[in-house]
């Protein structure tokens, strides 16, 4: 939207105050004479963004992708920062997330560029990209800060394509580090910044003064709040994605806040840390012989604190950094008494589930640990319907979104390679017998193909079958529950 003319004396104003502050701290006065910034002073400061941005604008790059979601085909843009002059890009997760194809524009060419997905990370919300390069036309990567040196208060750029506005610039300040936000299987650890992130910036550069690149922009949250992953979370995620995959550490439970009221009513009211809710079958907690309703105190030295439920994300990052087959002590109390257990933390299970299409119109996923809490399944086993197209074999036959599949004609299925291969085996059936978990019932459902090709197609499936499983590039872990 064009900002009206008669409001940009203000706004103008407002920047030039808050350089002027900035500079008034960098050059403090005496006491007894507080100058304003010279001329020279501001023109300086002025210079130093204005080279920043140039510099940084040729390593930012366009993204669209091609996304389908159930039986539609989207169109997504965002933003991202060329890592190296090899093509490597640093993007979110979000912004290719399923996606059937991938283009990235450089700026100062006209050409897209296929891009190729190396992996993608949910639980960090990152992705990396790959691109060729033209010979005699080397890209322009960007430089890399450390999140250490980042501090609340410095000046910092936003870069991205906002709407489609390529190269656009914003500035702004370091708000927060280190917040965490009730996001669904996310590990939150995010820079908060009043630098604009609208949509279309997602992945693109947090860059301070210096022209370093300190984070990756994820998400804007109304006007003046966006958060960004920090540079050292990205690095590590491209570092091991490029390495061949992501492990984390797990244990398998999930978990509240210990609040005062609550601590209290234990008998513990001096104690910090988490309360046990559940304990996964067979998980590492499990074998330890951890319990519902243990407080956890302590993760190895590291004392818990969590009395509201952003701060379960400190507990949540703390498991998932640990390498799975190490062996951690954990401090809890149970009934108002101390006890130390060890415990070997396992490989976090998959939170991003796979996907597989049908060709009588309907998709199913692979029930993960994050899946099956979520929806309350009643089995672990089997494939999860996701999605049914309406008008198709598998709608007419009374099959539903949140159904199990447990069988198909004789055939058990017990995950999603299960389910494949029973589809596959009865592909040239005109009908076949699904059976299949709603609730606690079990249904019994006859799927009759439709009579040809132009009849599969309006319903929205594929023309013959097509059981192909759409997984992730990498393999995410549960940020939920450690």
């Amino acid at each position: 939207m064009r900002t009206p003319t008669r409001l940009l004396p203000g706004i103008l104003a407002g920047t030039v105050t808050a350089l002027a502050l900035l500079l008034a701290a960098a050059h403090p006065a005496s006491a007894a004479e507080e100058a304003p910034p010279s001329a020279s002073q501001l023109e300086a400061l002025e210079e130093r963004i204005i080279a920043v941005s140039e510099r940084v604008k040729p390593s930012v790059v366009h993204i669209e992708a091609i996304v389908k979601v159930d039986d539609r085909r989207n169109q997504v843009t965002g933003s991202g920062v060329i890592a190296d002059a090899a093509g490597t890009i640093l993007t979110n997760h979000h912004v290719v997330e399923r996606a059937e194809k991938v283009t990235v524009t450089v700026p100062g060419r006209r050409a897209k560029y296929p891009a190729r997905i190396l992996g993608t990370d949910k639980q960090t919300d990152l992705a990396v990209l790959r691109i060729e390069p033209e010979p005699g036309h080397p890209l322009r990567p960007a430089t890399f800060g450390r999140t250490a040196d980042v501090r609340v208060g410095q000046w910092v750029l936003a870069v991205g394509n906002p709407y489609g506005l390529d190269g656009t610039v914003s500035l702004g300040i370091v708000s927060a580090k280190g917040r965490n936000l009730e996001l669904s299987d996310v590990l939150n650890d995010f820079i908060q910044t009043d630098a604009m992130i609208d949509v279309g910036s997602s992945g693109g550069p947090l860059v301070d003064l210096a022209g370093r690149v300190v984070g990756i922009n994820s998400r804007g949250q109304g006007r003046g709040i966006g958060f960004t992953i920090p540079i050292d979370t990205a690095l590590d995620v491209r570092a091991q994605i490029e390495e061949g995959g992501i492990e984390r550490g797990w244990i398998g439970i999930t978990m509240q806040p210990l609040d005062r009221d609550l601590a209290a009513y234990f008998g513990v009211p001096d104690a910090t840390g988490v309360i046990v809710n559940s304990v996964s079958v067979r998980s590492p907690a499990a074998r330890a012989g951890l319990e519902a309703g243990d407080i956890v105190t302590h993760w190895g030295d590291a004392a818990l604190d969590a009395e509201k439920e952003e701060d379960l994300g400190v507990f949540q990052r703390l498991v998932a950094r640990v390498r799975p087959g190490e062996t951690v002590s954990l401090r809890v109390l149970r009934g108002g008494k101390a006890k130390q257990i060890e415990i070997e933390v396992g490989v976090q299970p998959s939170v991003e589930p796979a996907v597989a299409e049908s060709d009588v119109g309907f998709h199913v996923q692979e029930i993960t640990e994050t899946l099956y809490r979520e929806q309350r399944l009643a089995t672990r086993r089997g494939a999860f319907v996701s999605f049914v197209a309406r008008g198709s074999p598998a709608a007419e036959a009374g099959l539903a979104p949140g159904d199990v599949v447990e069988r198909v004609e004789k055939a058990e299925v017990g995950d999603l390679g299960e389910f494949q291969r029973a589809m596959g085996a009865i592909a040239a059936r005109p009908s076949f017998l699904l059976t299949a978990r709603r609730g606690t019932e079990t249904k019994f459902l006859l799927v009759k193909r439709a009579a040809g090709p132009e009849t599969q197609t309006a319903a929205g499936a594929r023309p013959g079958p097509d059981t192909t499983a759409h997984s992730p590039a990498t393999t995410p872990s549960a940020a939920g529950a450690p």
